[in-house]
Order: structure tokens, then sequence, then C-alpha cells
């Protein structure tokens, strides 16, 4: 029994071998385009899957690694009041409290890190316990150093020593620090600078607060008790609230009963903000990943096509194998082995192609991570076990599941029937109609996807509806070639030759085959339409709401390396300064916040309603006027929201929400909400002397400078860098034009990586055709040789398959065009807003897509080439003695 099963293995190999792999060795430029095909499209995936990871998991990872092993953060808008780090030390509880300021610093003026304000005695204190995360090697020699504001402390990775002299410009001001010590960093993901707490609060302009306080709570209760306190005790012991059931002495009674965290402090688990942000980059992070599919689904039609010719032109040994006893699930198997075989090779020479893909990408995604969301350096870059093998399951499932349709056909076939070549093209006319039926009931299904809402904040029906839509294309792409092929024939016989005549009836003719590659290309060329379109209608819809946006002649922020969430001040002196400059007719200060509403970040800002009403021209989605809105903040406890804010919080005109400001929370109504472009994650914006109440800081994050009509631009700006430079201000003046000009060139340079896929994309489509066409060539040699014994010339013939890749090219092109818009409108209206929240004005950029288009056509017919060659080399005589 065991011999004989093992003589059945040997003879499946055996028939797998000569059946599958040797026709495979016979053809190898079309068997290395079809494996090129799927390594792209699996070296896509990977390669946007470990950028991904890496440019979306290192965002505030200094701040994030330097903070150790705490439990818990209590972190406030403006600010914690200093007053709550005593009241926490007063608490009868062994915590570890380490207060702390946060921001960034820029060494040089050019590079950016992290700066930490940290109390140097507190964290030397706890630095005798082996858990404390304070990188300080001797922090008791930083005490000497309480007093001096210019002492720092950096990171080993930014490669300066004891001693060195390090200009570091904090918001508008460039001054001299000297280098006490440095700390061991992870080589550049934890590269931070770190400053006494008092002196980083003077530096950065905000006493009486820090930023964050950490909280890290002992595992037992004090006094040996072996009681394990809850994450929810802990919470109200923290907050000053007594514990059902705890005693406590008569002091420790005052210190809880006298109430730790005022009512706007949030108190909550350590690692809370990084979570959030992470949270907020999900659907940025998904809608790529998603994108990067693009290429396999592509790979998918050319393996399918692949496998289908590899079953027409083998339908003779189908039928002798099934004559000499092969089962149908043999020959099943055997077709499907060959196309695991395939996309097997694909994926392993995908996994180095994409990580050398993934370190353009992570550049990419990060500039993009840093421009709209947070502050991010990106993370190594790590292709680990999990990456391998999901790149592996990828390309071999794509191509197992796109070969088992044809596979499934191919054991079907009945011995009687195997010498009959033309069954399957006649089985295909005779579908025809039916799968046309099928792709418009896809397309209403489409339509009714579209519709749908999102599901836990991701446009699941909204992606649903992108299958029905390429799945109904391909389904009525037969009846699309058999019509306009019928149609084209008669026309270029009489324009371009009979070549051009018998290229179209051929194409007709071999329906089956030419309806999957044309499908191939189109789905490619519809993703490059429906994406070029939405980041067209994006950019239209950006410099449109930038003329209303940005009025002013000049603005001015501090120097330095701008992202999201990074807000530097200017000084409230230098803005009176420039307020008074001769030739300034107004100007507005902005005042930008972080915030978390409803466990996700936000930004709070605050306006000068008096110049934004005589100059700004509101956008809102009511429609009123700006004055009657703007009316409406003065004095108020009111409220405008931006639109993703109000989509992503489900808030409408008239409502209230609740902000935690200063030492409270405090109700808002929501007058109106605006179009806004500048950030996904939402803006809530109020009037400044409402913002003053409750965060009385002065100082603008930027200023909006309007300009005298009878001043002269350059002149004011000139005086205002001047008044900056006498007071040993570091600033930034940006005229209208330049700030619309940067505006693009970051909205290009986010855009980026999504036009690399799409070219990916393509170029796995053009690659197709040129297999493709490389299998109509050899399947077609008796034919060609035929026509060569005949007289046809070699010009003719490779005029013939130029002619049918670029019948190719313009039925891919037509069809492509046609579902490209259709996935374009489901991409602005549909996906686009339940992901991000933003209006989109639709816009056609027919310049860019009659440029791209034309680059695909061209490369289409050039795809002929080869296989035109190949063709001019076949020997007539001993083609037409095969016969």
């Amino acid at each position: 029994m065991a011999l004989g099963a093992s003589e059945a293995i040997v003879g499946r190999l055996l028939l797998f071998y000569r059946l599958m792999v040797r026709p495979l060795f016979a053809e190898p430029v079309r068997t290395a385009l079809t494996v090129l095909a799927i390594a792209l499209g699996v070296a896509v995936v990977l390669a946007i899957d470990l950028a991904g990871f890496a440019a979306a998991a290192s965002f505030r990872s200094s701040m994030e690694t330097l903070a150790g092993d705490n439990d818990y953060e209590i972190v406030a808008t403006g600010g914690v009041p200093e007053s709550v780090v005593g009241k926490l030390a007063q608490l009868p509880y062994s915590l570890r409290i380490s207060a702390r300021m946060e921001d960034y610093g820029a060494i040089d003026g050019n590079r950016t890190f992290p700066l930490l304000g940290l109390d140097l005695v507190a964290e030397a204190q706890n630095h005798a316990d082996a858990a404390s995360a304070f990188p300080l090697a001797n922090p008791e020699d930083a005490l000497k150093y309480l007093g001096d504001d210019e002492s720092i402390w950096v990171g080993q990775s930014l490669g300066y020593h004891v001693g060195d002299r390090v200009s570091l410009l904090i918001n508008d001001r460039m001054r001299e620090y000297i280098v006490r010590g440095v700390f061991p960093d992870d080589g550049g993901n934890a590269a931070a600078i770190v400053m006494d707490l008092a002196a980083a609060q003077r530096s950065l302009g905000r006493t009486g607060h820090v930023d964050r306080i950490l909280v890290k709570v002992p595992e037992k209760d004090d006094g040996g008790s072996s009681h394990v306190a809850s994450a929810a005790e802990w919470e109200q012991r923290i907050r000053g609230v007594k514990s059902e059931g705890e005693s406590v002495t008569g002091g420790q009674a005052g210190a809880i009963s006298a109430g730790i965290l005022p009512e706007s402090v949030e108190l909550r688990t350590a690692g809370t903000g990084t979570d959030e942000n992470r949270k907020m980059l999900a659907a940025f992070r998904w809608n790529l990943k998603l994108l990067s599919y693009i290429a396999l689904v592509v790979g998918a039609f050319l393996i399918y096509n692949t496998i289908s010719v590899s079953v027409v032109r083998r339908r003779a040994e189908i039928g002798i194998v099934r004559a000499l006893g092969a089962s149908r699930a043999t020959v099943l198997t055997a077709f499907i082995g060959e196309a695991a075989s395939l996309g097997l090779v694909g994926s392993l020479i995908g996994l180095p192609l994409g990580r050398v893909m993934a370190s353009g990408a992570v550049k990419l995604m990060s500039a993009t991570v840093e421009a709209l969301y947070v502050s991010s350096r990106p993370g190594a870059i790590a292709l680990g076990a999990d990456s391998i093998a999901q790149a592996l399951i990828v390309g071999v499932g794509v191509a197992v599941a796109s070969a088992y349709s044809p596979a499934r056909e191919a054991s079907l076939v009945a011995p009687i029937e195997a010498m009959a070549r033309g069954r399957r093209e006649y089985i295909a006319r005779v579908h025809e109609m039916r799968d046309l039926v099928i792709a418009i009931a896809l397309a209403i299904c489409a339509l009714a996807a579209s519709r749908a809402p999102a599901v836990a904040g991701k446009p699941l029906f909204g992606y649903l509806a992108t299958l029905f839509v390429i799945a109904a294309s391909a389904l009525a792409m037969p009846a699309v070639v058999d019509l306009t092929t019928r149609l084209l024939t008669r026309a270029l016989g009489a324009t371009l030759g009979v070549e051009a005549s018998l290229a179209s009836q051929s194409l007709s003719a071999s329906l089956r085959r030419t309806s999957v590659l044309v499908g191939a290309l189109s789905t490619a060329i519809a993703m490059m339409t429906a994406v070029g379109i939405m980041v067209g209608s994006f950019r239209e819809t950006v410099q449109l709401w930038m003329n209303d946006q940005v009025p002013a002649d000049l603005y001015v922020r501090a120097a330095g390396v701008p992202a999201a969430d990074r807000h530097p001040s200017l000084t409230l002196e230098l803005a009176d300064k420039i307020a008074r400059l001769p030739g300034v007719a107004a100007i507005d200060r902005l005042r930008d916040y972080e915030i978390s509403y409803e466990s996700m970040p936000a930004g709070l800002a605050s306006v000068d309603l008096d110049t934004r009403r005589m100059y700004h021209k509101g956008d809102f989605l009511s429609g009123r006027a700006t004055g009657e809105v703007l009316n409406e903040l003065r004095g108020a406890s009111a409220v405008i929201v931006s639109e993703p804010f109000a989509n992503k919080h489900h808030v409408g005109r008239g409502d209230s929400i609740t902000l935690s400001l200063g030492g409270g929370k405090a109700a808002f109504r929501v007058v109106d909400i605006y179009y806004d472009y500048s950030s996904e994650r939402g803006t809530v914006v109020m009037d400044r002397a409402t913002a003053l109440k409750y965060l009385p800081d002065p100082a603008p994050s930027s200023l909006a400078v309007y300009i005298s009509p009878d001043a002269s631009l350059s002149d004011v700006r000139h005086e205002i860098e001047n008044a900056a430079s006498a007071g040993d201000h570091r600033i930034l003046t940006f005229s209208n034009r330049d700030l619309r000009t940067q505006a693009l060139v970051i909205f290009d340079r986010t855009f980026a990586i999504t036009y690399a896929l799409e070219a990916v994309a393509v170029l796995v489509a053009v690659i197709g055709v040129a297999g493709a066409l490389l299998a109509v060539v050899i399947d077609r040699r008796r034919e060609l040789g035929l026509l060569r014994f005949l007289g046809a010339a070699s010009w003719q013939i490779r005029k013939l398959i130029l002619v049918e890749a670029g019948l190719l090219g313009l039925l891919a092109t037509l069809a492509g065009v046609i579902q490209g818009f259709a996935l374009s409108l489901i991409l602005v209206f549909v996906i686009n807003k339940q992901s991000f929240g933003w209006t989109i004005r639709f816009h056609w950029p027919v310049a860019i897509l009659l440029g791209a288009l034309t680059v695909v056509y061209i490369a289409t017919v050039l795809a002929g080439l080869y296989p035109a060659s190949v063709a001019i080399r076949l020997k007539p005589i001993e083609v037409v003695h095969e016969e």
C-alpha cells in the first residue's frame, strides 16, 4: 500500500513537471514577465506595510521613550498648574511623581528635536529606583546646575560632548547653551534635549505651569498590606477622592479631602496620547494599504490570463492525460500548483524588492504624517517573520485565487472535447450577454453600497463599492471588446490597411483572452484616473479655499521646521512692535493649542474677531455671511468648528461641546461649521478675548499682517525683519504668494506616494500586456507562419502585432477612463468624506490625465515590440510543417 501511494505521488509530480513546469521553462520571457508582475505587486504591499509602521509608530517617540514605566499621566490644555505637583507629593502613598515641560527646540535653527524640562531634584531622588527611566548617567552632578538657564543635556546620537556650546532655537529666540551631560539613546529615535524644569519654563515662557505630570504607583499598598489597589482605586486616590471602604488618618484625610486635580485637568493612563495619535492615523494607513493592493489586483488579472492561456494551449495534453486515467482533481491540482509556483517565486523576489522600496516610501509617508498629523521621525524598518509570512501569503494567495477559475475549467475538460481549440472562445461569446447583465447588477450594488454610512469610522461599504465597480467592469469587458472590435474592423482596414483589419479580427476571435487583458490594463488605468481626479479635485479645492482663508499680505511665525502639532509662540513684545510699524494696517494674532476631545487629538485656535471681520471671507457650510457668524462669537461662550471636527465627532450647528480649559470645564455653543483643509484632526475656533478668560497666555503662535494700501509690501516685510533682529527674535515671514506656493508644495509632497503606487500598478499592467502579446504570438505561430508563407513581409507582421497592442491600449484606455470616473466619484464623495471629513469639489485635471494616459498608451504600444520581433523570427516552413 505504501509503495502504491509513493508511486502515485511520483506520478503526479512527473505529470506536474511535464504538463506545467516544462512549458514554463520553454517560454522564459513570458514566465519572467508574469513573475515580475507578481513580484512588483508583493513588493508594493510589503513596502507600504513596512513604511507605514515605521512612519506611524515613532511619533513623539523621544518623549514617550523617556517617559519610562509610569502608570498615569496628568495633562491639561494650556498646562497643569504647578500647585498640583505639590498636592500630589502630599498624598499618603509611595508615588513616583515626575513633572515635565515638553516642546521642541531646533539646533542651529534647522534640526528639530524634542525639548524636555525635568525636575532634576526629584529625578535624582528617583534614580535609586531601578525602574526609573531618568536618562542621565550621574543625575546628582546635575544638581549643581539647577539655577543655570544655559545648561542642557543631550542624547548621544546628536554628536555633542560635555562642554560643547549649542545654538538652540526655542519659540522665536535663539540662545547659546552649554552641554553639561550626554545620555544614551537608541540611535536617534529617542534623541532629545533635556533642561532643568524651571529653566525650561523660563525658556518657553510658560512659568507657573507644567505640560505633563507622570505618576508611577506602587505595586502594593504601603504598610506591608497585601492589598493590590485596582486602576479605578488609584485614579480616585490621585484625584483626591476617598475610595469606598478606605480608612485614613486625620492628616491623610486632610490631604485627600483638599482635592488634587482641577476639573479641567485630565488623568489618563500613560501613553494615551500616543494611542490617540495612532488611532487618528489609522484611516491614513488603512487607505494607503488598500491603495497598495491595486498592483496585486492587476497582477491577479494577469495570473488569470496566464493560466487561461495555459489551459487553452494545453487542451490536447489535458485530454490525453484525462484519457490515460488522470482525475479531474489531479488536473485541477496541477494548474493550481502552477499558479502557486509563480506566486511563490514572485513573492520571494518581491521580499527584497519591497524592503528596498520601503526605504523610499517611509520618507514620503513620514513627511505626510508630520505635515498633516503629528510630529514624527521615522523608526527603523523591520522586515520580521510576520512581514515575510504576510508577503508570501498575499503573493501565493492572490495567484491561487485568480487561477482557480481557469484551473477548474481545465479539470472539467472531457477527453473527447480536448482537441476542440475554439470551444472556450465559443463559450465566452455565448455567455457574453449573461455576463453583461451580471455586470449591470453589480453596478447597481455599487451604487447602493456607496450610499451606506461608515462602519467604526472606516468607509467599508465605500471599499465594497469599488470592488463591485471593478468586478462589473471585468464582466462587461467581453461585450465591450466584441462590440468595439466589430465596429473598428472596417474603419481600421480602410485607414491603416489590411494588417490593422486582421489585428482587430484577431482580437475579436480571441475574445476570452483579449477581454481579460483589457480588463487588467483598464483596471490600472481606472485607478490611475480615479486617484488623479481625486487628487486634482482636492488640489483645486485647496487652492479655492486658500483664496478665502489666506487673505493677509504677510504671515509671521517663529523660525524652525513646522509640523501639524507644533505651535511655537512669538513674544507679545514682538507682536505689539509689529502692530505699531508704519504701513501695517492691522494684525490678526492667531494662537493654537493641542487638545483632546472624546479621546481623539484636535486643535484649539483663537483669532482676533475685529481683524477677521474686516478682511476675512469665511466659507461656512450654512452659507451665512462672515460678519453674521463672527458677531455670534464675540465675547460669548460660542465657537465655530472645522468640517473634519464636525464629521468626526458628529457635531452640528447649534450643538453644545464641552472643553477642558484653564481651571475648569466650559460648555460652548457651535455657531457654525467652516470648510477647512489644513488639518484632518479637526479644529475648534473661538474669539481671542474668550480664550484669554480661560487660557491667560497672550503670546500668539503666528501673525497675519495686513498692509495699508499706500505701503510697499517689500518695505513692510523688511521693517518686520529688522524689528525681529533688533530684539534677537528668529522669525520667518511669508507673503501671501509664498504661503500658497509652500502649501501646494506640501500638498504635492503629501500625495507623492500615491502617484508612486499608481505608477507601479500601471507598470505591472504594461508588463502584462507584453507577456500576453508574447503568448499570443506563440499561440498563433501557425497562423503567423502561414501569413509569412503566403507572402507577408516582416514589416506587415510587425505592424499586425503593434496594431493589436495599440487596439488593446485604446480599449483599455476608454474602459479605464469610464471605470475611473465611477471610482473617482466613490473616492471623492464616499471614501474621502467618511475617512477624513473633507468636502471636495469635483474637478477634471484634464492636462495631467491626458499626459498620463498618453504615456501609458505609448508604453502599451512599445510593449508589443518584443513580441513582434519574436513573430518576425518565426520560420514559415517549420511552423507550417508542425500542422
